[in-house]
Formats: structure tokens, sequence, C-alpha cells
């Protein structure tokens, strides 16, 4: 199950990586162009590895996980794509604007990903504080991953390093965990060799599959104990964003602070 699951996410992501180089041209307008950004080296890179590995996840996960993931992506996507100019970071920042009505990009992740981690959480456990949990955990993971997402192939390399003691789970967490694995794998040499880079796409879909992995395999403790850790993740960088303003301290795409 676990290899089933590692090679298809693995195939889907490189098969949609690959289609996707050869078929964005480079005209102003085209795909190439909206994908196109300069990472913090200032080097052009594309974003393709973001629905690459979006794919991947979902295609070796299906059910609750792949509805999940995409969820998480399509959140992301609406960051990179339509407010990919905000100047605005951290959820202070976020929630001050959601305040006073207005939604920015970070506040559909806030609340997009959010909603989809307590969707998944409720189909996901039985008791209602477990059920909780376990939405933090979804949400949370798919934030920390897009958080360590500051330098090429960090944030592919920490799914693939977080995500390897699971590998020894057998059953749907086992199998959870290798889809993340794969999805990440099927860019990582891409991605390590500044060709392309996961944006929030990519970031947000791989933590949400991990996330879910990590809740398959824990009760209520293990949850409580993830959850504690990504919130800590949370606010840390939360911070880490409020002192860095545009500078650009960490974020999604390896140019946006974390949000």
């Amino acid at each position: 199950m676990r290899a089933r699951a590692f090679g298809t996410a693995f195939a889907v992501g490189a098969g949609v990586y690959g289609a996707l180089r050869r078929g964005g041209p480079a005209a102003p307008g085209g795909l190439g162009a909206r994908f196109r950004r300069e990472n913090r080296a200032g080097r052009a890179v594309t974003l393709f590895a973001g629905p690459a590995v979006a794919a991947g996840a979902a295609a070796g996960t299906g059910g609750v996980t792949a509805v999940t993931v995409l969820a998480a992506a399509a959140c992301g996507a609406f960051d990179d794509h339509a407010a990919a100019d905000d100047p605005r970071r951290g959820f202070r920042a976020h929630l001050g604007a959601l305040r006073n009505g207005e939604l920015t990009g970070g506040g559909v992740k806030l609340l997009g990903i959010g909603a989809a981690g307590l969707a998944a959480g409720l189909l996901l456990k039985e008791r209602p504080v477990d059920r909780i949990l376990a939405g933090v955990v979804i949400a949370g993971t798919a934030h920390l991953v897009n958080l360590v997402d500051v330098a090429p192939g960090r944030a592919v390399l920490v799914v693939l390093g977080a995500g390897a003691p699971g590998l020894l789970r057998g059953g749907p967490a086992g199998a959870l965990t290798a889809a993340a694995m794969g999805a990440a794998a099927s860019v990582a040499v891409a991605d390590l060799t500044e060709e392309t880079m996961l944006g929030d796409t990519g970031a947000h879909a791989l933590g949400a599959a991990l996330g879910t992995a990590i809740v398959a395999a824990n009760g209520r403790a293990g949850l409580a104990l993830h959850a504690a850790g990504v919130v800590a993740a949370a606010v840390y960088g939360d911070r880490i964003a409020a002192v860095a303003g545009d500078e650009g301290a960490a974020g999604d795409a390896e140019t946006h602070p974390g949000e």
C-alpha cells in the first residue's frame, strides 16, 4: 500500500510537472509568464511545482485527504496569483484586514485551509475534541510547511524528513505519509536546482497531506502534542513576519514571509 501510494504520487507529480514545463509558453500573458517568479537569489523560476505536487498528493491519497489537499492548494493558488503583490505579512495583519471587511490572500488561506482541516477532522475522527485537534494539526502543518519554504528545496526536504518515520507504520497512515513524500520527491531535483519552487500552492498541499497522515497515525495525546507544536511554530512565524516586514524573512515561494 505504501509503495503504491508513493509511486502514484511520484508519477502523477512528475507527469504534471513535465507537462507544464513543455506546455507553458513563454509569451507575455501565457501560462509560462503567469507562473514565472524571481526567487530571493534573483533567479527566474517557475511555480509549476505547486500544481504538480498538489496533483500528485491528491492522486496518491484519494478520499477525504485528496479533497483536503486540493482545497489547501486552491487557497494557496489564490495567494500565489491573485494576491501576490499584497505586502501585508503575518496573521495579525490579515486578521486586521478581515475585521475591516477586506479578504486578503492570507485571509483566504486562514479561513479556507482552516475550514478544510476542520472538515477533514470531522470525517476522520469520532469525538469532538479529537476532531478539533485534527483540524488544527492539518491546517497547522500546512502552514508550517509553507513557513519553512524559504530556500530552494527546504520545504521538500522537511516533508521527506518529517514523513520518513511515518513509513514505518502500516495501514492508512503509512500510505498517506508515502503519498506526501512521493509528491515531494517528484519535484525535489527541480526545486533544489532552482528550476522551480512550490509557492503557496505546493507548500500548503504538501503540508495538508502530511498533516492528514499525522492525524491518521495518532490518538488524542499525539494529536494534542502535534497541535501544540504547529501552533507554537505559527506564533513564532508570525512574530518573525511582523519584525521582518518587507524584508521577506520567511514564507511562501521563497519570496513571501510566513502567513
